[in-house]
């Protein structure tokens, strides 16, 4: 999965140990252009060299500006941004997960882009994306790629089994009934992520906090009722039990890409994956529908995704350069380019081609990001899942009661958002 945030002593170490790569340091000659430093976080094999072939072409383009790519892990990437920014060393641009744009501007390392060259299209992305990128009213990130979560399951065993995609968790609790006892094989298998969870805080018209109240609302009865349809979904016909080992997140994917399960909840970042399986050689028999409602009739999904940001730090010359290479790279053409060799959703509806649409995984998750939420404007909000991932996994596995677990989350949340009340 393309969450969570790394912060153990190894990746602090290695963070320190981060070549300073920003504005004043960056190797340039008198007279020469302008090199620029890049950290991506995407994924070296799968699709870093979609990434690497762009850069090429933008510097084919502008002779004055080299950039010098540097791919970093994801799960380092936050713990070695921070530290480096700290020490006026950071990269010129960082493709930054959604969740750490406001929290990267609240300390001032990244610079504000409005009325910039990197925002010279923005009433081209979609108004979710670039409201999630601000923070106090400024846009400290253009929307590069984004995603969602949706519930995707095999059209085959569906049809087989006379069920249609659920509209509700109730529904999907039935369906998953049928389709044991038609085919065999389990309807659905959930996961005991925290991000995975939140689609049930939304169905009931709730969330982990409420950021304009300042209000902690991890444990009122909507939160409550949502996790307890959460939980609910771990046992029953059809249903698989909770996995709490640590390789969980494989053994779901693996299971239904494979034919093993007939629907889970997933993001569009495993698209290429699903179409590695025996299940989906014939890529049209993945089903892609919004995730299900919950009793308060109310269906949604949290946005995820990332923004190319630009440091702060940097000098005039090449925070200049950085916005020339953003708009280069969240250009209509860059999108549908990385969308086409990486399977990825663009982040401008002007990038949702004829081409990029042939493909149904794209196409299906394009459907479902309408109902999409974006991330209140609260730095400290991706952090809230951190003390839930903890929680969560002992409430599925019977070691902890629904009320106990989440208690102790609360506890823990208030530690992250202190001026918030309970």
């Amino acid at each position: 999965m393309r969450r969570g945030i790394a912060a153990t002593a190894l990746v602090a170490s290695l963070a320190l140990a981060a070549t300073a790569c920003g504005g004043s340091d960056s190797g340039d000659e008198a007279d020469g252009p302008v090199t620029i430093t890049w950290w991506d976080t995407s994924n070296a094999t799968n699709e870093a060299p979609t990434y690497q072939a762009l850069v090429k072409q933008f510097e084919a383009a502008n002779k004055d500006i080299k950039v010098k790519y540097v791919n970093v892990p994801f799960d380092q990437a936050q713990v070695k941004f921070d530290t480096a920014a700290g020490s006026k060393g950071a990269p010129d641009v960082l493709r930054s997960e959604v969740g750490w744009t406001p929290a990267f501007a609240k300390k001032g390392f990244f610079a504000p882009l409005d009325g910039t060259e990197a925002l010279a299209e923005q009433d081209k992305f979609q108004p979710s994306l670039i409201e999630q990128a601000k923070y106090e009213g400024k846009t400290y990130g253009v929307p590069f790629t984004t995603d969602t979560l949706a519930l995707v399951y095999n059209k085959a065993l569906f049809e087989k089994a006379g069920v249609e995609a659920p509209k509700t968790w109730d529904d999907l609790k039935k369906a998953a009934a049928t389709i044991k006892g038609k085919t065999g094989v389990d309807g659905y298998w959930g996961s005991t992520q925290a991000y995975y969870a939140q689609s049930f805080l939304y169905g009931e018209g709730t969330d982990t906090v409420d950021a304009d109240a300042k209000k902690i609302t991890v444990t009122s009865p909507e939160a409550k009722k949502a996790y307890g349809t959460w939980q609910g979904l771990f046992s029953g016909k059809g249903l698989h039990k909770a996995d709490t080992t640590a390789d969980a997140y494989a053994h779901i994917q693996d299971a239904f890409v494979n034919g093993k399960v007939a629907s889970i909840v997933q993001g569009p970042w495993e698209i290429t994956n699903f179409y590695k399986g025996s299940a989906f050689k014939d890529k049209n028999n993945l089903g892609i529908a919004t995730v299900p409602a919950g009793s308060a009739g109310k269906a949604g999904a949290p946005t995820g995704g990332h923004n190319l940001s630009v440091y702060a730090g940097s000098d005039e010359a090449h925070q200049k350069a950085s916005m020339k290479f953003v708009n280069f790279m969240t250009s209509a053409k860059a999108q549908e380019t990385i969308a086409l060799k990486n399977s990825t959703l663009p982040t401008r509806d002007d990038a949702y081609t004829d081409k990029v649409k042939a493909d149904p995984g794209i196409a299906g998750y394009q459907g479902v990001l309408s109902s999409a939420r974006p991330r209140p404007a609260l730095p400290e909000y991706s952090s809230l899942w951190g003390p839930l991932d903890d929680e969560l996994i002992k409430i599925a596995g019977g070691k902890e009661s629904l009320d106990k677990g989440l208690g102790n989350a609360e506890t823990a949340i208030a530690k992250l958002v202190p001026d918030f009340s309970k």
